[in-house]
C-alpha cells in the first residue's frame, strides 16, 4: 500500500500489524548518540533544534555519499538500542519509528500510549533503500558524523508494520 506520511499520521489507527507499505515523505535519521543528545536536551528543559511533533525517526546512520549520489547506503540499525530513549522521544510527538528487530515491552507500551507505530525495514538492503531517498539534508549534531540527524525525503520506502498503535506486535505472532 502506498501512503504518504501525512495520511499515515491522520489514519494511524487504520495501520495494522503485518501490513506492507511504501512510505513517502520527510523523515529524520537518528541513532544512539543522537537519541541520547535529544533526551539530554529535553531533560535540561531546553528547546530541541528540530520539531518532533508528527515526525518519523529512522534508526539509520548513512554511509558517506559517493559523487553523483544523494546519500550513501542507509539501512536500518537495531532498534532495541533506542528503547531506553523511546518513551521520552514519543512524548515529544514522534508518530513513526523505523528500524529493524524486536522492541522491549516498555517501548511497545509507549507506542500504544502515544498512538504511534513501529515499522521495520529489511536489514541488509541499505543500498536499495538509498535509491528511495530523493533528498538528504544534514540538520543537526554534525559532530556525530554518521549519527548526525539528517532529513530524508523518501519516496516509496518499503516497510512492514511491526507494531501498530494498538500494541499488536508482529514479533509475537506467526505471520505466513
Amino acid at each position: 500500500m502506498k501512503i504518504n506520511l501525512q495520511d499515515l499520521i491522520l489514519n494511524i489507527k487504520d495501520i495494522k500489524v503485518g501490513q506492507k507499505i511504501l512510505l513517502s515523505g520527510n523523515i529524520y535519521t537518528a541513532r544512539d548518540a543522537a537519541h541520547k543528545r535529544i533526551v539530554d536536551i529535553l531533560n535540561k528543559g531546553e528547546e530541541l533544534p528540530i520539531d518532533l511533533k508528527n515526525s518519523v525517526i529512522y534508526y539509520c546512520g548513512p554511509t558517506p555519499t559517493k559523487p553523483g549520489e544523494i546519500v550513501g547506503s542507509c539501512g536500518p540499525t537495531t532498534s532495541s538500542r533506542m528503547d531506553v530513549y523511546t518513551p521520552r522521544i514519543l512524548k515529544e510527538g514522534v508518530k513513526v519509528l523505523i528500524g529493524k528487530g524486536t522492541r522491549s515491552e516498555s517501548a511497545v507500551k509507549s507506542l500504544k500510549e502515544n498512538n504511534a507505530v513501529y515499522l521495520v525495514a529489511t536489514g541488509g538492503v541499505g543500498a536499495l533503500i538509498s535509491k528511495r531517498v530523493k533528498k538528504s539534508e544534514l540538520l543537526v549534531f554534525e559532530d556525530l558524523g554518521p549519527e548526525s540527524i539528517y532529513r530524508f525525503e523518501v519516496e516509496d520506502m518499503p516497510l512492514i508494520v511491526a507494531i501498530d498503535s494498538f500494541g499488536n506486535n508482529i514479533f509475537n505472532k506467526i505471520v505466513l
